[in-house]
């Protein structure tokens, strides 16, 4: 392997100051109250994930794959990098690629939300489409090599190149913010899974700190997820696709570590939508569907604990705002022409709104 010339190792170190310049520039993300009918021993939180400069959760795996790729010198001065994405990482690493004056190139789903096209491209990215989910990765890989970029693949490095110890990731934050709390440890975080780097994150961190926390993962209908952790294998597959980007692949994917996970909840698009609307209209701000998934297994959650007895505290993430879903999850004409009701489960939160209590 030749030497890295002294000008490449100038610009890596140029690359991760600003890298670090932009972290040192935002502010940690906030925790909010939602304030629960029915369960007065028990609190629900919801980490505002939205309020990073690229909108999304996904802007802290975007600095880190970033960090991880020019610390390992796969990344240098006119790489094209190369990305397989549902919508928001990209959006967030067109960004990046941006502050470092690099080409971007984003292979999503032909599905992918409109309003998260046009941030990527807005940040100088450009998006190359896929009729599935399940051919972005050979595709990425194969414009990657074409170019001799790199692709970035954050479906297999999420879980490792955050450093789940600390370094202000997410799960130091959740539980730094939490002290001052009635009930500053959680008794559960609910997350849902995209790559599974978010979940696997909080879960160690949990275990090395000794917590006695639990994680519940949300898992969207027609992903892998769910199915895997369930039967205790690695290589499940599905030929369905989820509805709610973002979250629910059609594999388990390599960042998907669920030994950390004490439970999950597999959870029905309708759910996710009525949710994400109903928790829209009590923030006075719009949230999107993947934080609605997260909010209903929440609520369900919640009240098991009730009915328990239990008091405690519930966190989860608010992962992204609705703007970027406005023509689709947010459009009731979209819904009809995709065969989504949300009635049923819109009826079940305005009973709850109404009693305290949701039926399970």
């Amino acid at each position: 392997m030749p030497q890295t010339s002294t000008e490449d190792r100038n610009w890596i170190a140029e690359a991760v100051r600003r890298v670090e310049a932009d972290t040192n520039r935002s502010a940690d993300t906030h925790l909010h109250v939602v304030n629960l009918p029915g369960a007065p021993g028990i609190d629900l939180y919801l980490k505002d994930e939205s309020v990073h400069p690229t909108g999304s959760l996904k802007h802290r795996l975007a600095r880190s794959l970033f960090l991880y790729a020019l610390c390992n010198g796969w990344i240098h001065r006119d790489t094209t990098v190369v990305e397989a994405s549902s919508g928001s990482t990209a959006v967030s690493e067109a960004y990046f690629a941006r502050l470092l004056g690099l080409p971007f190139i984003a292979v999503m789903p032909a599905s992918t939300s409109p309003e998260k096209v046009a941030l990527i491209e807005w940040y100088g990215g450009r998006c190359h489409f896929v009729s599935s989910a399940a051919e972005v990765y050979d595709e990425a890989r194969r414009i990657a090599a074409e170019r001799g970029g790199h692709y970035m693949d954050q479906f297999t490095y999420a879980e490792r190149a955050t450093d789940w110890r600390g370094n202000n990731n997410i799960a130091e934050s959740i539980f730094q913010q939490m002290a001052a709390e009635r009930h500053p440890v959680p008794s559960w975080i609910v997350v849902s899974a995209g790559t599974g780097g978010t979940s696997a994150t909080i879960g160690r961190y949990i275990r090395y700190r000794r917590h006695p926390t639990r994680v519940l993962v949300a898992d969207p209908e027609g992903s892998a997820f769910y199915h895997g952790w369930r039967d205790g294998a690695s290589d499940v597959t599905v030929t369905s696709q989820s509805r709610i980007e973002g979250i629910g692949r059609p594999r388990i994917e390599p960042s998907f570590v669920g030994g950390v996970i004490d439970d999950m909840e597999q959870v029905p698009d309708a759910a996710s939508i009525a949710t994400m609307r109903w928790l829209s209209e009590r923030m006075g701000r719009t949230v999107g569907a993947s934080t609605g998934t997260n909010v209903w297994a929440a609520l369900r959650l919640i009240e098991r604990m009730r009915r328990a007895g239990e008091q405690g505290s519930v966190v989860t993430l608010l992962c992204d705002a609705g703007e970027r879903y406005l023509s689709t999850y947010f459009d009731d004409s979209w819904l009809v022409e995709h065969d989504i009701d949300i009635a049923p489960y819109a009826q079940l939160l305005k009973g709850y709104d109404a009693t305290g209590r949701l039926r399970l």
